[in-house]
């Protein structure tokens, strides 16, 4: 496997780690952007309260099983009760290492497809019913899997900040699932870092002396 990646068994052997739970819910939708652009699918993810990109789920409990876990982070997070199985199961992994990071955590990734319409109420739940809305969620975004003739779209999703393993769960399940083509997905990738670049040149000019007080000329 590839680096940093385990078998689901080599992960629960592991009893002394911490657990967490996250998964991608999808549908496919034959809606367009300004009537001409096909979305081709949705693809839930959420801001968290770090202002972070996440996907749905969280710590699991000691004395729960995986799943068990996860179904009761997505009750608390988007207000319904959705019933992920082991075989919606993608792939575990280490999470980044971090000097706060004791025991080792390991994340477990999952995949659900359903139809559109849960997909529309499962956004509205998690604004009208879900505990944790506007506490440790922010809100539930869709990725915009379309690129557009200026470069918009999953390209500028892409240069965004996300928590722990979520950029490579996305990009890895959006090529697992054949939800965009691996040259779409390449281009996407190598716009995003040009825009980091330029992200990164404007944050240091925002960091630059305003003129001083003395420069400006009186009316």
């Amino acid at each position: 496997m590839a680096s940093g990646q385990l078998s689901r068994a080599e992960a629960l052997a592991c009893p002394s780690c911490t657990h967490a739970c996250h998964v991608m819910l999808y549908c496919d939708t034959d809606t367009q952007l300004f009537g001409s652009l096909p979305i081709r699918h949705i693809v839930l993810m959420q801001m968290r309260f770090d202002g972070l990109l996440g996907f749905p789920g969280g710590i699991v409990d000691p004395a729960e099983s995986l799943e068990a876990g996860l179904k009761r982070e997505l009750s608390e997070e988007l207000g319904v009760s959705l019933s992920i199985q082991e075989e919606d199961h993608l792939n575990s992994c280490y999470g980044p290492a971090s000097p706060s990071s004791s025991p080792r955590l390991i994340t477990h990734f999952y995949a659900k497809k359903m139809e559109e319409e849960q997909i529309r109420e499962l956004e509205r739940a998690a604004v009208t019913t879900a505990t944790d809305y506007g506490q440790e969620v922010l809100g539930m975004i869709r990725v915009p899997l379309y690129t557009m003739e200026d470069g918009g779209g999953l390209a500028p999703f892409l240069s965004h900040s996300f928590v722990g393993n979520a950029r490579f769960q996305l990009t890895a399940s959006l090529l697992r699932l054949h939800l965009v083509a691996p040259e779409e997905l390449r281009d996407a990738i190598a716009r995003a870092l040009q825009i980091q670049a330029s992200a990164a040149d404007e944050l240091r000019a925002a960091l630059s002396p305003a003129p001083a007080d003395a420069e400006k000329k009186p009316f």
